[in-house]
């Protein structure tokens, strides 16, 4: 029998392949989700390289968050992340959300992120 960690990263690993087909040389919005804090970063994974980055850990939003594992948080990372890969020039991505489903601090990452001007 599979353990809940197995299951976690079969579920990663088919979702990856799917992106790598779509992607079309885009880079990758990967979202990473822990009990007390959010992270995501914009991976070239063409050259191998993180382009952005930003978590609810960041010097910049750790003082003005109350906590790092709620929706606002989530939010105030995706809008942060989306300012940064803009300014490195990025504006299409394609979004990986790992094992995880499409729904709460997941989804309101991903609407910040568009709301800050990447699209996917």
């Amino acid at each position: 029998m599979s353990t809940q960690q197995e299951l976690r990263n079969r579920r990663r690993a088919r979702l990856r392949f799917q992106l790598r087909r779509k992607a079309g040389g885009r880079p990758r919005l990967s979202v990473f989700r822990s009990g007390k804090n959010i992270y995501a970063q914009v991976i070239d994974d063409v050259r191998g390289c993180t382009l952005a980055a930003a978590s609810s850990l960041d010097k910049e939003l750790r003082p003005s968050l109350k906590s790092g594992g709620n929706k606002d948080s989530a939010g105030a990372v995706g809008k942060l992340v989306a300012q940064r890969a803009v300014a490195a020039g990025v504006s299409q991505v394609v979004f990986d959300r790992g094992s995880y489903l499409y729904h709460g601090r997941v989804k309101a990452l991903a609407e910040a992120a568009r709301e800050g001007g990447l699209s996917f």
